[in-house]
């Protein structure tokens, strides 16, 4: 008996359990009303900050003798990014597989004055080209401190006229040189916490189009690419090592660089083809101002956010209506 007793005096009461659960319950409740308050605050606070922004946009911050590294430089957005750059009193270090056109670059830029001016061969597509190429920009250059992953390619047919080589290239091109390139240069980056990537996806990497799936894909993997690099640095943020790295990921619609042969556009006057000089003006611009993402035109990522939340089908009435895209090539 006195056993039993014994036994049963080791159990804590059940209503003593059921209190201090109660009381476990009421106290998480009452941390989890006050968390979300506080992300209540926060949202009213970079509302407010965003609408402000629109109408005073931050400082635009310098580049003088950082090391800018452009992919895809020997052409179009590439040697207009180069030129603007410079103008900025950066050092200028020009990537491409067209040795004579990134030598094209390098003289422009020479003409109008700007000596701090290095080119280099390199296929993207090549991881081991790309990291001995790095090894090389570091010991006659530097440490790289701005990355713009600008090269790429875009074959338009349809899907089943476009062969596995073609896909794959694609891919090797647009999405699997932005690792490449990013092994090579974002270690430094974050050992010296400072430096800034910019990629270079597309409108097409937010919306579907026929006769680009691949190109689509590749566009939607940089996107995709992007913002989980920049939420991976993001959390890994303590309270006194906070990651400097910005990131910059670019959205344009048609460019006028030689890639969109031949476009279908039923309002020039709404979404014209862009010009390189203007889409690498915003390119640096927001770049400087630190800006996440910025679509070319504006309003297109906006836009895109407000239809996600209409009927699927109105949206495909609206695409009908619009009536812009890209028809096949015949010629490559």
């Amino acid at each position: 008996m006195m056993t039993e007793n014994k036994k049963e005096s080791t159990h804590p009461p059940l209503k003593r359990y059921r209190s201090n659960s109660m009381g476990n319950s009421v106290a998480y409740a009452g941390l989890l009303l006050v968390e979300l308050i506080l992300l209540v605050l926060k949202f009213i606070y970079t509302t407010v900050e965003s609408i402000i922004r629109t109408f005073l946009p931050p400082l635009e911050k310098s580049l003088k003798d950082e090391i800018v590294l452009i992919t895809g430089a020997g052409h179009g957005i590439g040697r207009e990014l180069a030129l603007l750059f410079a103008i900025q009193n950066a050092i200028i270090v020009c990537w491409d597989l067209d040795e004579k056109g990134n030598n094209e670059t390098k003289q422009i830029l020479k003409l109008k004055g700007y000596k701090r001016v290095y080119t280099y061969k390199v296929d993207v597509s090549n991881r081991q080209e790309v990291l001995d190429a790095a090894a090389l920009v570091k010991q006659e250059v530097g440490s790289v401190s701005v990355l713009v992953n600008n090269a790429g390619i875009m074959p338009c047919r349809p899907l089943f006229s476009q062969s596995h080589e073609t896909i794959e290239k694609i891919f090797n091109v647009n999405v699997l040189a932005h690792f490449w390139a990013l092994e090579a240069f974002l270690p430094s980056m974050i050992e010296n916490n400072h430096g800034h990537v910019i990629a270079l996806s597309s409108m097409c990497g937010v919306i579907g189009l026929p006769n680009v799936v691949p190109y689509c894909a590749s566009k939607f993997a940089v996107r995709g690419l992007m913002e989980a690099l920049y939420e991976e640095l993001r959390v890994g943020d303590t309270k006194n090592n906070k990651s400097e790295i910005k990131f910059t990921t670019v959205y344009p619609i048609m460019v006028n660089t030689g890639l969109v042969k031949k476009p279908r556009n039923r309002f020039p006057f709404l979404l014209d083809m862009q010009s390189p000089e203007k889409v690498a003006n915003i390119i640096v611009k927001s770049m400087r101002r630190n800006y996440k993402e910025v679509s070319i035109p504006w309003m297109l990522m906006p836009l895109d956010r407000i239809s996600r939340l209409l009927p699927g089908k109105f949206i495909q009435n609206v695409k009908d209506f619009i009536d812009t895209g890209l028809d096949p090539h015949t010629d490559d």
